[in-house]
């Protein structure tokens, strides 16, 4: 049997954007005097509040960074995307293939999901279903976006299948009541608590939906943290 509704997380689940958005990212701290990769920076701070982030680093460095950082970060950033970004692989076909309510849950400003989804083709299938937390005010790990998004849909929580790549999401996710798949293509963090799904590949997830739609009760895969 189906999930009522999937929910989405959208860097680094549907779009490859992790990657590109952290090495803008260091490169930015570098001229400010804090030497980071862009592996590290992803580490580091994967599905982190920008502000915490932001704060963090003024920690580190003993002082605030100039006021423009942010504006700067979020324009390199677009245009990285604009003239890098992909879909993550089997993105494109398993949401066509999707015949349930589905919605993006972000962290990121509404134009940054929008600009991700536009360019990687994938916009047409969320129209009118992105949720980002600068307009819930609510950041995960606080479930507060997630449960907006399901009262949005009209879908009681405990229906609702998350896909989330980061620790914060994936909190959020088991916080919410949802049933949560971690989405890990690279190696699988050792913090994802126990019991978590774990799948690495956008096809193994779509393997799942279409397990269930012949009538197999949906939740844990195979592959969960114990």
């Amino acid at each position: 049997m189906l999930p009522a509704a999937v929910i989405f997380d959208c860097d680094g689940t549907l779009v490859d954007s992790e990657h590109l958005g952290n090495d803008v990212f260091a490169a930015m701290l570098a001229a400010q005097g804090l030497q980071i990769t862009g592996r590290d920076a992803m580490v580091r701070f994967r599905g982190m509040k920008l502000a915490e982030s932001l704060a963090q680093i003024e920690a580190e460095l003993g002082r605030e960074l100039p006021s423009t950082f942010v504006a700067e970060f979020r324009e390199r950033t677009a245009k990285a995307f604009r003239d890098e970004l992909k879909p993550v692989p089997g993105a494109m076909t398993l949401v066509a293939a999707l015949n349930i309510p589905m919605c993006v849950a972000s962290s990121g400003p509404r134009e940054k999901i929008e600009l991700s989804l536009s360019l990687t083709g994938l916009l047409p299938f969320f129209t009118g279903r992105i949720f980002s937390s600068y307009e819930v005010g609510s950041w995960k790990p606080d479930p507060g976006l997630f449960l907006h998004a399901a009262k949005a849909m009209a879908v009681e929580p405990s229906r609702c299948v998350v896909v989330e790549d980061s620790l914060p999401g994936i909190q959020a996710g088991i916080a919410a009541g949802m049933t949560v798949f971690a989405f890990q293509p690279d190696a699988i963090d050792a913090r994802i608590p126990a019991g978590v799904s774990v799948v690495q590949s956008l096809p193994q997830l779509q393997a799942l939906f279409q397990r269930w739609s012949g009538g197999e009760p949906f939740g844990k895969s195979d592959n969960t943290v114990t």
